[in-house]
């Protein structure tokens, strides 16, 4: 008899694309059928920028079922905020298979290891962690009930039982795990995430130190004498977590240009960099001015005398803002700024850090968080620290 493989469609997809390379995890790609995972009605971007649901069954759905694309599959926590039903944000998802194994395989998992998922999701990457550990191995939690509930039904429709817990995945369930996978991002790794990491496992999470400004990317740390160290392997576009997420509003919200007690004042360090998209220039940022958030505008059309100036402001949601007026000739720059925090200053103190370490890509960055979740920097290795003192 033929054997029949429910996840050949997507299986052949990623194997043309060199995505998978782990037999294990290729069977098991094999074995899960990734539509039975989709909701009945899934959610796309119209041309407003809001999110409309679509039918699966509709041709456009059918298609991505087959492609290496994510399917949004939840919007605004379940509660979609347009008067005439549609979302605004994405707040689930069934995440693009070749990123799915890049976690999955990154884990280095073997035969009987335990692994805790954060983040169930719909229950597509817990069912194949099932399928490659064992559900006995796998303890998945999930913070939406709703969801959770879903991706149970899911699960054990395909005979898949494992662990599933409805809580917050910041504060997992006592135990140590041999592999701890988020598929969910976070501004800082949690401590609980450390310790419930056993002696030699590894966690992979996607990490986002410019939460709202920056794509998180793809960690692999090792577990160890009470913290967690390894470097930065990838990119991982993954929804923040719900307590970390930025709110959706408008930059005038945090500035106040009429602010009596603002100081006006002057800088060498080009405004610009904020927006610079270096990928290892974005995590240094990120990690080292907490809670940035920025906004440029451009001075005038192109025909225009002042054609090339610009008008960057930044600020922190806590009461700290500054703007900057770049002109095509150099600095200094004028600046103003209110607050308790020089956000101008932080930001040359990891220019001036990025650059006196040789400029460093994404994948020199490694990250090394302690026991009581404080967050190292490093380029090359542990011992050669990032520091960004304004």
């Amino acid at each position: 008899m033929t054997a029949v493989y429910p996840g050949a469609g997507i299986a052949r997809v990623l194997t043309a694309k060199g995505a998978i390379q782990d037999p294990a995890w290729h069977r098991a790609v094999l074995a899960v059928p990734r539509d039975r995972f989709v909701p009945e009605a899934v959610w796309a971007q119209d041309g407003d920028g809001w999110y409309t649901a679509i039918p699966v069954t509709d041709p456009d759905p059918q298609r991505w079922l087959t492609e290496d694309v994510s399917i949004v599959t939840q919007v605004d926590d379940g509660r979609p905020r347009g008067d005439d039903g549609r979302g605004y944000s994405p707040s689930s998802s069934i995440s693009q298979p070749s990123l799915v194994v890049a976690m999955l395989e990154a884990m280095g998992a073997r035969d009987g290891d335990t692994v805790l998922e954060i983040g169930t999701g719909t229950g597509y990457n817990t069912a194949l962690l099932c399928e490659r550990l064992g559900a006995e191995n796998v303890t998945s939690i999930e913070v939406d009930p709703g969801v959770a509930e879903a991706a149970r039904e899911r699960l054990h429709r395909l005979g898949y039982k494992p662990r599933l817990i409805v809580g917050d995945g910041a504060h997992p369930p006592e135990g140590r795990f041999d592999r701890v996978l988020a598929t969910v991002a976070v501004t800082r790794i949690p401590a609980a995430w450390v310790a419930a990491a056993a002696p030699g496992g590894t966690i992979v999470a996607p990490w986002a130190p410019g939460a709202g400004f920056a794509e998180s990317v793809l960690v692999r740390l090792e577990g160890g004498h009470g913290e967690a160290a390894g470097r930065v392997v990838g990119d991982a576009a993954f929804m923040l977590a719900r307590d970390q997420r930025p709110p959706v509003d408008a930059w005038r919200t945090w500035v106040d240009e009429d602010d009596p007690d603002a100081v006006t004042g002057s800088m060498p360090l080009n405004p610009r960099c904020v927006a610079d998209r270096d990928p290892g220039w974005s995590v240094v940022l990120g990690w080292s001015v907490p809670g940035l958030g920025y906004a440029a505008f451009e001075a005038a059309p192109d025909n225009h005398p002042a054609a090339g100036e610009a008008t960057v402001y930044v600020f922190d949601r806590a009461g700290s803002w500054a703007v900057a007026e770049y002109k095509p000739p150099g600095g200094p720059y004028a600046t103003r700024r209110a607050g308790p925090r020089d956000l101008w200053a932080e930001i040359a103190a990891a220019r001036t850090a990025w650059s006196q370490s040789g400029s460093p890509a994404r994948d020199r960055l490694g990250l090394t968080v302690t026991a009581t979740g404080e967050h190292h920097l490093w380029v090359d290795t542990p011992e050669n620290a990032l520091t960004c003192i304004p």
